[in-house]
């Protein structure tokens, strides 16, 4: 495993950490993106439909996509949800890699709102 990696993994651990804090359970990845579709969208958590719950994790990949210039914001529509459009393709990864593409940025992410 490189430096590059353990750096990563610990950073994760770190914010997984956090998170327990202040949720009392270890969220995965796909209740990371969940979260941060909701911060994303003030959204009301109350009643979301299984759709629902998908584009919020869309709304979470594209934001957290947005500042390495993979997508664009295009503006809000009436429901006040943002839409994006897709500048440059992901590069291709296998999965692990995939994985920990999205970390690195949903880490850049939080660092950037101050958590």
């Amino acid at each position: 495993m490189s430096t590059a990696t353990d750096d990563l993994q610990q950073r994760w651990w770190n914010l997984e950490a956090k998170l327990v804090e202040r949720f009392g359970k270890k969220p995965d990845m796909d209740a990371i993106l969940f979260l941060i579709g909701i911060q994303e969208t003030g959204i009301s958590t109350e009643k979301i439909t299984k759709e629902q719950k998908q584009d919020l994790m869309h709304v979470a990949v594209c934001t957290v996509l947005l500042p390495s210039g993979y997508y664009s914001l295009e503006g809000h529509d009436k429901d006040g949800w943002p839409h994006f459009k897709q500048l440059k393709n992901l590069p291709d990864m296998i999965l692990p890699e995939q994985e920990n593409f999205l970390r690195d940025h949903i880490l850049f992410y939080f660092e950037q709102n101050g958590f």
